[in-house]
């Protein structure tokens, strides 16, 4: 098959998958395409993109690649849904950073870190798929150990967790308080215990 057929392939499951599709999955459907050559062909299309000035870009998250309206036109589309973004309350932020800087967890490291119960929260994550369920702890009791998802991964643009920030560079990344319209920012001693907070023990 030639090139220009392979591209079309591509763009076609990308846009067709809906959640990110991996190089190695686009390599098995697309006849003698390698998936070492998949990189090459999404830089194509991404330059074609940009030279048309297209409203779309592909990006590699969650270990593949998805299509996306770039960030320009994002007022406008939640003009169009009027739709809420994403928001996450103090608690479901250093839940969740707890969870994806420690992973596996149980709800009792977690509460350990944090101070408080933290059953509610964890139950909001679940439930939007941020965080789900991965197993039991071997220790007596058995208690579950949670981690982030798949979704994690494309809500915050991540291709793979080694790519997380610190959370310092959390810190400076985020908006002051009185303008923070998602998230709001972990305080430092939150930051610190989950820095400083003994690994988990292993998953079986």
């Amino acid at each position: 098959m030639e090139r220009a057929q392979q591209k079309q392939l591509v763009e076609a499951l990308i846009v067709a998958g809906g959640e990110p599709v991996s190089a190695a999955r686009l390599a098995e459907i697309v006849p003698g395409l390698e998936a070492s050559e998949v990189a090459g062909i999404v830089a194509e299309l991404t330059r074609e993109y940009e030279e048309q000035g297209r409203a779309l870009e592909i990006c590699e998250v969650a270990g593949g690649y998805q299509l996306r309206t770039s960030a320009s036109v994002a007022p406008y589309l939640r003009a169009l849904h009027r739709e809420r973004a994403l928001r996450l309350t103090r608690a479901a932020l250093e839940t969740l950073a707890v969870i994806a800087y420690r992973q596996p967890v149980t709800r009792a490291e977690v509460e350990h870190v944090r101070g408080v119960d933290a059953g509610p929260v964890l139950k909001s994550l679940v439930d939007r798929k941020l965080v789900r369920i991965a197993g039991h702890r071997e220790v007596p009791g058995r208690p579950l150990v949670y981690a982030t998802t798949k979704r994690f991964l494309e809500v915050f643009g991540l291709l793979k967790l080694d790519d997380l920030p610190t959370l310092r560079e959390v810190e400076e990344l985020l908006p002051p308080p009185e303008s923070a319209a998602a998230v709001t920012p972990l305080d430092a001693d939150t930051a610190d215990a989950i820095e400083s907070a003994p690994p988990p023990g292993e998953l079986h």
